[in-house]
């Protein structure tokens, strides 16, 4: 079974028509991303999953998930994994603060009337430009940028400082900005190594949780304080988690997510909370394994769900 695998929602009711009266329909559809390039970034084997779905581990085989995807391993896509054409989407912008000036990059609606709003929190020695690469990472990053344009949304990427408590408020300042301009609109915070303890620190914060709508964190680390968090006690606070980790990563052994995983499960079986694990992946596997879409649309159904209770 592949975990968060997207479920298209639609609802149809006919009322019927009195005498001379038209029929009237109803119909209702949930927000989902439409598919794109779905057969380049689909898991490709799936060797077993545990909690109902929620830890799956996926096969990943330097063969076929570099050599497969990449022209030049590591550096440069096959055409067929990107759509270049998307950048003329792209803005350079910067946010105004108080004192905190942010640049970043925004591809999408950035303007306002987003439908999903994806901001990626670069990590250790990256900066705003790491999250727009096109080429790297199998061409993952090209097809969430592709992802929002076609389904209405906006993707950020942000420079911030530090990991810790500044970046925070910078990272909220900016989800306070796209709440403001796109009311409504689901926001999700992407983050990679040691930006997501920044990602733990909102997800600790009443007032940043409040305006997330799902976390996505690659190569994470274990963060013991999260359960006993006042916002992880506040089940109306809960914010869906993902977890894509590589079982060979050097950098964040991926034992420790694992206990952070379980960390959860046992405090609260029904968080929503997801692990891939990429067997044999290194650091840097999730950037490139993990699969956007099917990731946002399980977030989406959750935040649809919560509009609706």
């Amino acid at each position: 079974m592949i975990v968060g695998a997207a479920i298209l929602a639609v609802a149809l009711a006919a009322m019927p028509s009195s005498a001379g009266a038209e029929v009237e329909t109803a119909e209702t559809e949930a927000f989902q991303l439409a598919p794109y390039k779905d057969e380049h970034f689909a898991y490709p084997v799936v060797l077993g999953s545990k909690y109902g779905g929620d830890f799956v581990m996926v096969e990943f085989t330097e063969e076929r998930d570099v050599n497969g995807r990449d022209e030049v391993p590591l550096k440069k896509a096959f055409d067929r994994m990107v759509d270049l054409e998307v950048n003329q989407y792209k803005q350079d912008l910067v946010l105004q603060a108080g004192r905190n000036s942010t640049k970043y990059f925004a591809v999408g609606k950035a303007d306002g009337g987003a439908k999903i709003v994806v901001i990626f929190l670069h990590g250790w020695h990256g900066d705003r430009t790491l999250a727009m690469e096109d080429l790297r990472f199998g061409g993952n990053f090209n097809r969430l940028k592709n992802l929002m344009v076609l389904n209405d949304g906006v993707y950020v990427s942000p420079d911030f400082k530090g990991f810790g408590r500044r970046a925070a408020r910078q990272i909220t300042a900016l989800m306070k900005h796209f709440a403001a301009n796109s009311p409504g609109a689901p926001i999700i915070i992407g983050c990679a190594s040691t930006s997501c303890k920044t990602t733990y620190l909102l997800l600790e914060d009443p007032e940043s949780a409040a305006l997330m709508s799902g976390a996505v964190m690659f190569g994470s680390g274990r963060d013991e304080g999260f359960v006993d968090s006042p916002v992880f006690k506040d089940r109306s606070q809960w914010v869906p988690i993902y977890l894509g980790h590589g079982s060979d990563d050097k950098t964040n052994d991926w034992v420790t997510v694992e206990l952070q995983f379980l960390d959860i499960k046992q405090a609260a079986p029904d968080y929503p909370i997801k692990f891939d694990l990429f067997l044999n992946g290194v650091h840097g596997t999730p950037i490139r394994m993990s699969d956007w879409r099917m990731v946002l649309n399980w977030m989406l159904e959750l935040h649809e769900q919560r509009g609706q209770s």
